[in-house]
């Protein structure tokens, strides 16, 4: 069996929707700038990716609002859009048909630090029920399979940046298994004080505010919420029902853990390439373009071009990093799934943003200041989650 997908639902910082956010990716427009959410005037770094245009209530039932984060409003919308874009009503299949697993890094924080500070503040009768669980990094997934009401297989991954690649395999598996239908990928946020002094925790944080991916200048990422939310089917089902979108294959998928530091050994990322292309059946002769992971930090980005510099050769397939126009997203590479597949639509490569050239010694052939009409077949989507997690993506235009 084959997971083939067939649903879209995009919220990103440069576009509120599947179609505003590509046109955007591929116009190079960014929608990285000051901080606006919480006062970051005292913090060392300042800009991040909010998604632009959103307000809640235009688009839940008013009882969602008091009980939800941000983020889990994002994803619910975003699940919503994609069920919508593949033409399918989720309570509509049989009871166990459907499941949905989603990639997170921490939950609901910034709802978790407003009830915590009321708690401080003025005592637990001020603390929202709905703390037990809006905090929580499963509750997108549940959220969303009960509004829904999809009974099927359900879980969470939170291996950071890499979960949106890792969830998206485990929902291949699942309808592999013969569920009929996934919800999968990841939607997430946390731009709060509380979320944004674990990320500078990281010391990966770009304090200049840019985010230069392999370019000579780069100096670290800049942190975004938002995300994307794929409807997953098996290929002859989705045929049969007549599925108005059929955006293309997983086709196949890998993941490794670096060794501990001061092993001696190489990062795992170069194995989870290679093995998610031997999963796929393919060779890298066979892939038309690398959406890298793009960590931004110079030597987190030398050893991402000395993986693609190793498989592929020096400058031997194009490589992107549109999120340097959104920032990276804490629910994972779902968003660069979502892009890779619309690239691979519409038979052209985005933009790396803001970058003008790659670092020479870097040997890379990144795609930069416009996009790239090319006939594209397979594309490999590469991520790395801090604290040694590394995910690789296949995805195949669909036949």
């Amino acid at each position: 069996m084959s997971a083939l997908v067939t649903g879209l639902g995009v919220v990103a910082p440069n576009g509120l929707g599947t179609e505003e956010y590509w046109a955007a990716t591929l116009a190079g427009k960014s929608g990285l700038g000051p901080i606006t959410r919480f006062d970051a005037s005292g913090y060392p770094a300042r800009v991040a990716g909010e998604v632009p245009g959103f307000t809640a209530a235009d688009h839940l039932p008013s009882r969602l609002l008091p009980q939800t984060d941000q983020m889990t409003r994002l994803a619910l919308v975003a699940a919503d859009w994609a069920l919508r874009d593949a033409g399918v009503r989720a309570e509509e299949l049989p009871e166990y048909a459907a499941g949905v697993v989603t990639a997170a890094s921490g939950g609901g924080v910034e709802f978790g630090q407003r009830e915590l500070q009321a708690l401080w503040e003025h005592g637990r009768e001020h603390v929202s029920a709905y703390q037990s669980f809006a905090w929580f990094y499963a509750v997108n997934t549940g959220q969303i399979s009960i509004r829904q009401r999809t009974k099927g297989p359900s879980g969470v991954l939170v291996t950071e940046q890499a979960g949106g690649l890792d969830a998206l395999g485990q929902a291949r598996r699942e309808v592999r298994k013969g569920v009929r239908l996934m919800l999968s990928g990841g939607v997430d946020g946390a731009l709060c004080p509380w979320g944004w002094v674990a990320q500078l925790a990281t010391g990966r944080v770009s304090e200049a505010g840019e985010y230069l991916p392999f370019a000579a200048e780069a100096s670290g990422y800049l942190p975004g919420e938002g995300g994307a939310i794929l409807v997953v089917e098996e290929a002859a089902a989705a045929r049969q029902r007549g599925a108005a979108h059929r955006y293309g294959e997983l086709a196949g998928y890998a993941a490794t853990m670096d060794p501990a530091p001061g092993s001696g050994r190489p990062p795992g990322l170069g194995r989870a390439a290679a093995n998610a292309l031997a999963d796929a059946g393919l060779t890298a002769a066979d892939i038309d373009v690398v959406f890298a992971d793009a960590a931004g930090v110079p030597e987190l980005d030398r050893a991402e071009a000395a993986v693609l510099v190793d498989l592929f050769g020096p400058y031997g397939v194009p490589v992107t990093a549109p999120k340097s126009l959104t920032g990276r997203l804490a629910g994972g590479a779902a968003l660069d799934v979502a892009s890779a597949l619309l690239a691979l639509r519409d038979g052209v490569i985005p933009p790396s943003g803001p970058v003008r050239e790659p670092a020479a010694a870097l040997r890379l052939d990144l795609v930069c200041g416009a996009a790239r009409p090319a006939p594209l077949r397979t594309a490999l989507v590469l991520a790395r989650g801090y604290g040694g997690f590394n995910a690789a993506l296949v995805v195949r235009a669909a036949h």
